[in-house]
């Protein structure tokens, strides 16, 4: 089974001259095309480019022997449709991740109680009601329990900084090692292509507009595609759609293939 994948990105008036008179397909059309399933892809794909042989004449690619794998040419394509890979998200900064960790409603509550502690411990009633309260003995001893009660308000709320920084340090940490491991697995993860007539292995961040690829059953396609040739083929898209049922991909009924979504057997 092969596909071919394909992916855009916007361009000017004049990126899109040159490319629509070097490729006679614009980035625009490409990604219109991808947005049909079913009978609407199938009449848009007749009513623009014949079939998927058409298709594939206007990217300037064979649907047998795929791409003459020439290294200006797959840099021009890179240029003009844009590289076969995600933007990273902007990484949260330490001050963010704190602010989340504030966000906990255990943690509000005790700022909360610390804040009102500390309120009090710093209130004086007037020296009237005080001398009508107690002896002098007692009110000695109550003025050494109001000179150290904002101990108890400064207690939580430096509970409350230790617990919001480890969390803000374990999350930063987290998030670290996950973006390396995401990067490692990006550069280090290949697919099969057909370029010049030969099968071969290629990152999955340097496949191009015009590409030909070899799936088989099990495979998590790497870019949005069409199907030139299949068999039997079911597609498991519950990661994008959120459906649980297999949908059958085949050249009559839906050829459109959707990145992310695997190969199932069944």
């Amino acid at each position: 089974m092969a596909k071919n994948s394909f992916r855009g990105t916007k361009l000017g008036r004049r990126g899109e001259a040159n490319h629509e008179a070097e490729f006679s397909c614009s980035p625009q059309d490409l990604c219109s095309l991808m947005e049909l399933r079913g009978e609407e892809a199938i009449t848009r794909i007749q009513e623009c480019y014949g079939d998927v042989n058409g298709l594939c004449l206007r990217l300037r690619t064979s649907p047998v022997e795929g791409l003459d794998g020439k290294l200006e040419d797959i840099n021009r394509r890179k240029q003009e449709f844009g590289q076969n890979v995600i933007p990273p998200k902007k990484p949260k900064t330490f001050l963010q991740l704190v602010w989340e960790a504030l966000q906990d409603v255990t943690l509000i509550i005790l700022e909360v109680a610390a804040i009102i502690s500390l309120g009090l411990s710093f209130y004086n009633p007037p020296t009237a009601d005080r001398q009508s309260c107690g002896n002098a003995a007692g009110g000695v001893e109550d003025e050494g329990e109001a000179e150290a009660g904002w101990i108890e308000g400064a207690a939580i709320l430096l509970s409350v900084v230790c617990v919001v920084l480890v969390t803000a340090f374990n999350d930063w940490s987290k998030e670290k090692q996950f973006r390396g491991l995401q990067s490692r697995i990006e550069q280090e993860q290949k697919f099969t292509l057909v370029r010049g007539g030969q099968v071969i292995q290629v990152k999955i961040a340097e496949i191009v507009v015009g590409d030909i690829a070899q799936v088989k059953y099990g495979d998590l396609l790497p870019a949005d595609g069409v199907l030139i040739q299949g068999n039997d083929l079911k597609i498991d898209e519950s990661s994008l759609t959120g459906e649980s049922d297999h949908v059958k991909k085949s050249l009559d009924k839906d050829p459109m293939l959707l990145s992310g979504a695997s190969l199932s057997s069944k």
